[in-house]
């Protein structure tokens, strides 16, 4: 039975919850499209988050790895499509720190693309009502640092092993406290990593669809 890793994040800039964690925690254990599902949650903080993954890969050994962050303000599920190696922290993380205009690895090219097939991933969630959308962004934060240290863990060391970033909306409790900020309930987020899990599993060569951006 392959193994899928999905990570979510601790909660930072003063909320109580992370989405991401909220959602990917309900699934571990589970067992999706003949695989079987590991959650770990990792911490928002900058320097330490790409070890600590590096190490949630090693202990679990997956086949797959869809790591989730939280996207406050966004409306969708948006699969990420590029990791650049830049860290532009508009925040301080977890502990203080608040690097600008650093790399995320040293002398590591300037960006990656996910292995994940995105296209097809968006098409599978509309399929379901599940909204979503490939994004071209996954900003200068901690997320992209995750998505980046993945995408050059892969590259580097694991050629074999397939893996991206996926943002998630508030959840509603959440935007409760941010009013105008859309959200999506932690059920309808846990179906659609069920989804993302499948088609990552099943889609090895992603299909050709609209998804660009015009700015």
């Amino acid at each position: 039975m392959p193994t899928v890793l999905i990570t979510g994040i601790e909660p930072f800039d003063g909320e109580t919850l992370n989405p991401s964690w909220e959602a990917a925690r309900r699934l571990d254990g589970q067992a999706v499209a003949g695989a079987r599902l590991a959650a770990r949650q990792l911490p928002c903080v900058i320097g330490k988050v790409a070890g600590v993954l590096r190490q949630a890969i090693e202990d679990v050994q997956p086949d797959l790895v869809i790591c989730l962050g939280q996207a406050g303000g966004r409306s969708d599920v948006s699969v990420e499509r590029v990791a650049i190696n830049v860290v532009d922290a508009r925040i301080p993380d977890n502990e203080g720190r608040q690097p600008i205009d650093e790399p995320v690895v040293d002398g590591g090219p300037a960006a990656y693309f996910s292995t994940l097939p995105i296209k097809a991933i968006v098409r599978d969630l509309r399929a379901a009502g599940v909204p979503a959308s490939v994004s071209l962004t996954a900003g200068t934060y901690n997320c992209n640092t995750i998505f980046y240290g993945l995408a050059h863990y892969i590259a580097t060391e694991r050629p074999g092993l397939r893996g991206g970033f996926v943002h998630v909306p508030y959840l509603p409790e959440m935007a409760a406290r941010h009013p105008g900020q859309p959200s999506l309930a932690l059920d309808v987020l846990v179906h659609g990593v069920k989804i993302i899990v499948a088609t990552s599993l099943a889609v090895t060569q992603d299909i050709k669809l609209g998804g660009g951006a015009l700015h």
